[in-house]
């Protein structure tokens, strides 16, 4: 069985980015651990609460096959925890996969493994900023895969984000033009790089 590291900030991460992708993978038979900074429950920004499995300095990469950051207003937060940046960076080093929605791709670029990466997010300024400063290629698109680094651009982009390539909307070409996809073909919906691509058999 594939498994899931999923970190949420422990105050303020966005509710349905980590409700939609966690009930679409774990649908698809892959095991979602989440992790925030302590076991103490955390709360959505939409009012969802949650109560961590595991802290992030008891999760062990070697343990895993991905890790996704869910984002929210809190999410930011993460990259001031040391521990939170050496987790990522462990996964990099690995070639792991390793995804974050919204405004978590700034905790990815902060542990400084966005350089020259493809990568999209919520546009807010602090994130522009901080892609610029550390040299990711920044896109308008909703759903990037560049390598094993996927990213997404909000709560809207939450279905497209998780996904599995046999889902029954990835056949239907008004589905994926409306979620911003290009092309009308099953196989350019797959280069957006849904996250649940990789676990695909």
């Amino acid at each position: 069985m594939k498994k899931v590291l999923y970190i949420i900030a422990q105050q303020n991460f966005r509710d349905e980015e980590l409700k939609v992708p966690k009930k679409i993978l774990e649908e698809n038979g892959i095991k979602v651990t989440v992790a925030s900074i302590t076991k103490e429950e955390a709360r959505g920004m939409l009012g969802m609460r949650y109560k961590p499995e595991i802290t992030v300095r008891e999760a062990n990469p070697n343990e895993y096959d991905a890790l996704i950051i869910a984002g929210g207003t809190g999410s930011p937060k993460l990259a001031d925890y040391p521990e939170v940046l050496n987790l990522i960076k462990r996964f990099s080093e690995q070639k792991k996969l390793i995804a974050a929605i919204c405004v978590a791709p700034y905790v990815l670029s902060r542990a400084g493994i966005l350089k020259g990466v493809k990568a999209t997010a919520f546009p807010a300024d602090f994130v522009l900023s901080e892609f610029g400063r550390a040299g990711v290629s920044y896109t308008e698109e909703h759903v990037v895969k560049d390598g094993k680094i996927i990213t997404a651009d909000g709560p809207e982009a939450a279905e497209d984000f998780a996904v599995k390539k046999r889902s029954s909307g990835l056949n239907d070409s008004r589905w994926l033009r409306k979620r911003g996809f290009r092309g009308n073909s099953k196989e350019n919906a797959c280069k957006e790089g849904r996250i649940g691509l990789i676990f695909r058999k």
